[in-house]
């Protein structure tokens, strides 16, 4: 038994579910598929461990959405600041949204959050389906349509299939799609805190030997934590009593923000550097972090995707209303140039940046320390800085 959709989209995540949410003012026909389904209550205490650096640009797409969580009252945490230093040195750079005439540089919300706004909007939509829990099982290509097989025998078909399902996308390897990149010798550490002292709405960075440390500003004086260092490290981290992680955390912080007064739960994610070979083939197409992933030190994960799904709901809807076919290689081509530029030039950048700062070779070292001090001095640099930070200029 088959069901006809004009697009199905596999993960229900933040990037899937905002794609969706992207054409749901449309008739195109949608089903969203989510290995398992979204919850929409949690607990009041504590937070997602998992958040995002949303920069404007994001923040502009999700209120065209009618899915940013400030509208809804939900938790949102604004960052007006962001406050940068070497460990091994006397580098130091400092940000501020002030200097733009901006009232923020951008905000840290849960992951959870962001995806139960969104969700609520793909319940309201009419021409949605959210299939949850579902998971497929295999693809079959054709040139008219794309063929979704599920358990007992029933099957999906589309024009088009959206690859929004992660890092271990199973649509990227059902379409024997290659990826290039490596893994770093690193994983992040999450986790959140409350300090000693107020974070002052400000994103704090300290770049360490073995990999950038970030403060994140929560609500209520709390900070989001991720740490990246070696995995060996990292695993130690995780398993120390809070006392010790506590003692451990402030002091690699260079106790900028006092004490740790009060630690969440603790996890450990390992860290990846790819970009798929190709974002398309017929009758496919990848977002997200199904398409690339980078290192969390800038934030910048989920707003690459954000920008993958806005890309490719304008290029599905200026297809669909010239009446041509939006899952043709041709018209998909569109999609995969404008978003493996913007992609590749904030890739290659963020891994150069995690390079510079992890080298201990002494020359560089004072390079780059002299060039921390120098470009916080020079106004119109760190105003570029800041507009592709905040997603509002291009490299």
């Amino acid at each position: 038994m088959s069901r006809d959709y004009d697009l199905i989209i596999v993960g229900g995540s933040m990037v899937g579910a905002s794609l969706a949410c992207a054409l749901a003012d449309t008739p195109l026909r949608i089903a969203l598929l989510d290995a398992q389904r979204v919850e929409a209550d949690w607990p009041a205490v504590g937070f997602d461990l998992r958040v995002s650096a949303i920069t404007r640009a994001s923040e502009a797409f999700l209120h065209q959405l009618n899915a940013w969580p400030g509208d809804y009252g939900e938790r949102v945490s604004p960052f007006r600041e962001m406050h940068v230093w070497d460990a091994t040195g006397d580098g130091v750079i400092h940000f501020d949204s002030a200097e733009l005439g901006a009232a923020t540089l951008g905000h840290i919300v849960e992951n959870r959050v962001l995806i139960k706004t969104l969700h609520r909007q793909i319940a309201a939509a009419k021409n949605i389906d959210y299939l949850a829990p579902l998971s497929p099982t295999a693809i079959e290509f054709g040139d008219k349509q794309v063929r979704l097989l599920l358990e007992e025998d029933e099957a999906l078909t589309a024009k088009l299939l959206v690859g929004a399902d992660g890092g271990n996308s199973w649509v990227r390897r059902q379409a024997g799609i290659s990826v290039r990149g490596w893994d770093y010798d690193q994983a992040a550490l999450v986790t959140y805190v409350k300090t000693e002292q107020f974070h002052r709405e400000t994103a704090w960075q300290r770049f360490m030997p073995d990999g950038p440390l970030a403060f994140l500003p929560l609500n209520d004086g709390y900070s989001s934590i991720v740490w990246s260092t070696s995995p060996e490290q990292a695993l130690q981290l995780k398993e120390m009593d809070e006392p010790a992680f506590c003692k451990t955390l402030a002091t690699s912080f260079d106790y900028a923000l006092g004490a740790i007064d009060t630690c969440g739960p603790r996890a450990v994610f390992p860290l990846r550097f790819f970009e798929t070979e190709h974002y398309i083939r017929p009758r496919l197409a990848l977002v997200g972090d199904a398409a690339h992933t980078i290192h969390p030190l800038a934030g910048q994960g989920v707003n690459l995707g954000f920008g993958d799904a806005e890309s490719l709901a304008q290029v599905i809807r200026e297809a669909h209303e010239q009446h041509r076919d939006f899952g043709a290689r041709t018209v998909l081509r569109r999609y995969e140039r404008w978003r493996r530029a913007d992609n590749r030039a904030m890739l290659i950048s963020m891994d150069g940046f995690n390079r510079l700062f992890g080298s201990q070779w002494r020359p560089l070292r004072w390079l780059r320390n002299s060039g921390l001090n120098l470009t916080n001095r020079l106004a119109p640099i760190k105003k570029i800085i800041m507009q592709q930070a905040m997603g509002e200029r291009k490299f």
